[in-house]
């Protein structure tokens, strides 16, 4: 399924406590948006509009612990009355080329609407929402708004109705709401200030009472170091094999002897050598 894509490969979960999460862990921030009467007011903060209701896929109603695949799951994925479908990403740590990462969120979305059976006209709109504990662009805004426009004409938008927003926790400009700016600094770690944010952190130390949702999250952090280990192991093995086919190349091993050293047969040592192009 098109949510149960993995976490990033080669890195060791970030060691925090469970007792240590805040809503700006995307595991509390996954669990807490669970909850229709906070991800619902949170779009609406973000939007400054209205939504009648949000909508959960059935496939989105469990956390997902499985690490294979390749890519990062999606934190949070839900849709509104008017088939508008949002999926908003938590990000504490700045990733690789962040702005190639909501092309591809936007992207697994579209395919998982046509797996369904969709035409393209039937597309939904979609809105990618990165928020970010820090300026993805170090310009000072608390919002970056992206759609697709032509070059030529400015004015004339495509009309694929896709979106792509990043939020800025630590904006200096005044270019948000009131009530946005109390949320952007609530998951920047200040106090609440409102009654919602004062939900939030209300929720956030329900789920920390929850032994289902601790237990979870030693689960998945289990998993994580399991996979850095595995990456980590393999790492060294490949080069200590990398040694052994240069001492073979530079003379100091005869190539049995290095088929011996690796553990390997000859036509199996011969053959990875040769992958290797030395």
């Amino acid at each position: 399924d098109f949510i149960e894509i993995e976490p990033e490969q080669g890195k060791a979960m970030a060691a925090k406590t469970f007792d240590e999460l805040t809503i700006n862990d995307d595991f509390m921030f996954g669990i807490v948006m669970r909850e229709p009467k906070y991800c619902k007011p949170f779009l609406e903060t973000i939007l400054n509009l209205k939504i009648a209701r949000i909508e959960y896929p059935e496939d989105q109603k469990t956390i997902n612990l499985s690490l294979d695949g390749k890519g990062v799951r999606l934190d949070v994925y839900v849709e509104d009355a008017e088939q508008t479908v949002y999926n908003i990403e938590m990000q504490n740590t700045r990733p690789d080329s962040i702005s190639k990462r909501t092309r591809y969120y936007q992207g697994i979305i579209d395919l998982n609407l046509l797996r369904k059976g969709a035409k393209y006209a039937e597309l939904k709109k979609s809105l990618v929402i990165f928020v970010c504990t820090f300026d993805p662009f170090a310009i000072g805004r608390h919002v970056y708004t992206f759609e697709n426009r032509c070059i030529e004409e400015p004015e004339l938008a495509l009309g694929d109705e896709t979106q792509k927003i990043f939020l800025n926790t630590k904006g200096i400009y005044d270019d948000a709401s009131p009530e946005l700016k109390r949320l952007l600094n609530f998951i920047d770690g200040r106090q609440a200030e409102d009654v919602f944010t004062q939900e939030l952190a209300e929720a956030v130390e329900s789920v920390k009472a929850n032994e289902k949702w601790r237990i979870a999250y030693m689960t998945l952090q289990e998993h994580y170091d399991e996979k850095y280990n595995e990456g980590h192991t393999e790492g060294l093995k490949q080069g200590r094999l990398q040694e052994i086919f240069m001492s073979v190349q530079e003379g100091d091993y005869s190539i049995e002897r290095g088929a011996q050293k690796a553990g390997m047969s000859l036509e199996q040592f011969q053959a990875a050598m040769a992958e290797t192009q030395l």
